[in-house]
């Protein structure tokens, strides 16, 4: 599978939706925006060329530096990435798909980012975006069953975000 290729078939259906591509990267990206993920994945996996049938994982990234001196020399602002690893049984190639989110939605951040869920493209995706909503705050909209599935449904806050405070203690026991 040609890099160059895809991501020129993939703007030439999808147009502004491909945001960006990093094909000189270890392992080569493509980014698409929030809206255009499940459109685009559905035609990932339905194109007979490209065939990407499993999707291996969906994962998150917090760019963040809460240290002020690192974050004045920082090249990017704060933000989230939803990283998505796709592969192709039949074709045996393999494909990441980024999409950038903002840390927090709202004047008032404390309202989660969110992007569709694909789980409807992709059964495995279910748990693996639970488990970005669970530890990195990522609302997945139409999700099926968005609800935590590490961290007990009470708890307070994403342990992954590189801002959160790990409380003194849950329910009257305390921790440390």
């Amino acid at each position: 599978m040609s890099g160059p290729s895809l991501v020129d078939q993939l703007k030439s259906k999808f147009g502004a939706v491909i945001s960006g591509a990093n094909l000189e990267n270890v392992d080569p990206w493509i980014e698409v925006s929030p809206e255009g993920i499940v459109p685009v994945c559905t035609f990932l996996r339905d194109e007979p060329s490209l065939a990407f049938d499993y999707c291996n994982s969906v994962t998150a990234v917090d760019y963040f530096e809460p240290d002020e001196e690192k974050a004045a020399k920082a090249s990017s602002q704060p933000h989230l990435e939803v990283v998505y690893h796709l592969f192709s049984m039949q074709h045996k190639h393999s494909l990441v798909l980024k999409v950038m989110l903002p840390r927090w939605q709202g004047a008032g951040l404390t309202e989660l980012p969110e992007v569709p869920s694909v789980a409807g493209v992709w059964r495995t995706a279910d748990w693996h975006e639970r488990e970005c909503y669970d530890l990195l705050g990522i609302r997945f909209t139409g999700h099926p069953n968005l609800r935590r599935i590490l961290c007990p449904e009470d708890w307070e806050g994403h342990p992954l975000r590189k801002d959160y405070e790990m409380p003194l203690e849950y329910h009257g026991i305390r921790g440390r």
